[in-house]
């Protein structure tokens, strides 16, 4: 990885300009420490997944797995999602590079497929999973969203969002199953548990009609969800005392979802930790009333969803 982002590095004269400045020619000085900052919050990152995701799984010879009919393909989703969204905080560092602009966005882009590369090979060693080329797709998907939007107009109109709700059950079997499959802490709950989770396309529809007065932070956004899911492709199991579980009376069901949304990097600010503050926060859906629409045939009003 590192070799990939040092490539674009060229020789352009460098200009003086105050440190936290945006330069508009390559600063050889910030090429290096993005770098190295990159590459430190690689390995942190790796490091806390390999404890959260992969804590309690033996480790295995290199080996495939086709997994594109689980989940409800809510594990694809995340994996478009997390390509598209560590490239995009990549691509906003990388400004601060002075490189020029078209190689500052595929570093952008490269960033997010790496990181998810590596995270792919990590799964080709763990018994429980495997290397996925559905995986790999899925992050190719998430770069391909951020870096054609960037170089077709040079910002992004259409956002991919998250949001995760908390999954309870009052059944002892149900808690324990779910227990076992996403883990018990909040943090845990939320990388893990598909059944809480939404993602989401937020549309900015004044981008695309600038002469319009509809508010320049106001979006529309459709999601995806699932439900009912205590296992990859059904909900049968056998229980750490050896009794066969059956929850198929519980049926797996896809949720697609349509809700107002705010996108806060068009909200005026003067204040950097401001925008710095409304970027992260753009990764997440606001929570608003939404129309849901699932497989079983429903149609539900939330109030307020997240």
């Amino acid at each position: 990885m590192l070799i990939l982002l040092l490539h674009f590095l060229c020789g352009e004269a460098q200009k003086k300009v105050s440190f936290f400045s945006i330069p508009d020619t390559t600063t050889p000085s910030h090429v290096w420490i993005l770098t190295g900052t990159t590459a430190a919050l690689y390995g942190v990152s790796l490091a806390a997944l390999n404890t959260a995701w992969y804590k309690g799984y033996p480790r295995s010879g290199f080996h495939f797995f086709n997994d594109v009919g689980e989940w409800n393909q809510m594990d694809k989703a995340g994996h478009i999602f997390s390509a598209y969204f560590i490239g995009k905080y990549s691509r906003e560092m990388w400004r601060w590079s002075g490189l020029p602009r078209k190689k500052q966005i595929w570093i952008g882009g490269l960033t997010g497929f790496a990181f998810q590369s590596v995270v792919e090979v990590l799964d080709g060693f763990s018994s429980e999973w495997g290397f996925s080329w559905g995986d790999m797709g899925a992050n190719a998907i998430g770069s391909g969203i951020l870096v054609s939007q960037e170089l077709l107009w040079n910002e992004q109109r259409i956002q991919l969002k998250f949001s995760s709700h908390p999954d309870l059950y009052n059944d002892p079997t149900l808690r324990a199953k779910t227990d076992q499959l996403f883990g018990e802490s909040f943090w845990e709950r939320t990388l893990k548990n598909y059944n809480g989770q939404t993602y989401w396309l937020s549309v900015n529809v004044y981008s695309f009609h600038k002469e319009s007065r509809f508010p320049k932070w106001l979006n529309i956004a459709v999601g995806y969800g699932a439900d009912n899911m205590l296992g990859g492709r059904d909900n049968t199991w056998t229980d750490q005392h050896g009794v066969d579980q059956d929850y198929s009376h519980l049926k797996r069901i896809r949720q697609f979802y349509l809700s107002p949304d705010v996108d806060f990097t068009k909200i005026y600010t003067r204040k950097k930790g401001i925008k710095v503050l409304f970027q992260v926060l753009n990764m997440i859906k606001f929570p608003a009333p939404t129309l849901e629409l699932n497989s079983s045939g429903q149609v539900k009003l939330h109030a307020l969803y997240f």
